[in-house]
């Protein structure tokens, strides 16, 4: 009884497209999130007969032959890559990419992980870094005394300093992009990773090369239609329901099959 299995198989790939959507749900709020997509194929089938096979007694070609499904398996989970609306906060270090790109932080490692979630601050010694801590790269220091803080689209991060009109040049933020965003690696805490899926980081100015600009007091939200996720969760749900009563029907016919005397 091969429906069994298939159903079982249509059960487990709805389940796992329902975790995709709790998570997307989770992320409502988080900066720069973008929703994923679980995305699925059919399994291999069963060639009970190959089409094309010559019918043996008047020498015809079968057209289409009996190839049997086996169930359904996760083929991938995608990113969704959308621009989020950018939300007034009026912090200084608030930034948010408007295109692409991603900023680039230091990890503890020595690694480099890659993040548009731009909630930067400053740390004791006056370092501007991550709500994680993460140092953005290139390092950027911000002297004690600096009483306002400008950046750019460019990335060009300016202070300035009581008694002293003209602002000081403090440090350049970049940008990096890759060939296959959806090739990185997701850590967790709003950052990835290259992979060999993604392909090495093309690092550039704001504005250049293809890459997005920054716009100071902004974040970007997250890109999550509450909507759509809710609608999906309900497909999710009913397929998980059918597969289900595929389950009990072939339960029955199996208890026909033992009381058949």
């Amino acid at each position: 009884m091969r429906a069994l299995q298939i159903a079982a198989a249509g059960m487990s790939a709805q389940q796992t497209r329902v975790e995709v959507i709790s998570n997307n749900l989770a992320n409502m709020n988080t900066t720069g999130f973008n929703p994923r997509r679980a995305e699925f194929a059919d399994l291999h089938y069963q060639q009970v007969t190959r089409p094309g096979t010559i019918n043996s007694s008047d020498g015809a070609v079968l057209p289409t032959g009996v190839q049997l499904g086996l169930g359904v398996r996760p083929s991938s989970v995608t990113v969704m890559l959308e621009q989020g609306a950018l939300a007034a906060t009026g912090g200084d270090l608030d930034i948010a990419i408007e295109g692409s790109g991603y900023l680039e932080v230091a990890l503890p490692d020595g690694g480099s992980a890659y993040t548009r979630d731009g909630s930067l601050k400053r740390s004791p010694d006056g370092l501007v870094v991550t709500s994680e801590g993460f140092a953005v790269v290139p390092d950027i220091v911000l002297p004690e005394d600096a009483r306002d803080i400008s950046i750019n689209a460019q990335g060009e991060v300016y202070a300035y300093f009581l008694g002293v009109p003209e602002p000081e040049l403090m440090g350049q933020i970049t940008l990096a992009r890759f060939v296959n965003e959806q090739g990185l690696e997701a850590i967790g805490s709003n950052m990835f990773v290259e992979s060999e899926g993604s392909g090495p980081p093309l690092v550039g100015v704001p504005g250049e090369d293809g890459l997005g600009t920054l716009r100071q007091g902004y974040l970007e939200d997250s890109s999550v239609d509450a909507v759509r996720e809710v609608t999906e969760l309900i497909e999710a749900q009913r397929g998980y329901e059918l597969n289900s009563k595929v389950i009990s029907a072939a339960d029955q016919m199996l208890g026909a099959t033992t009381q058949v005397r």
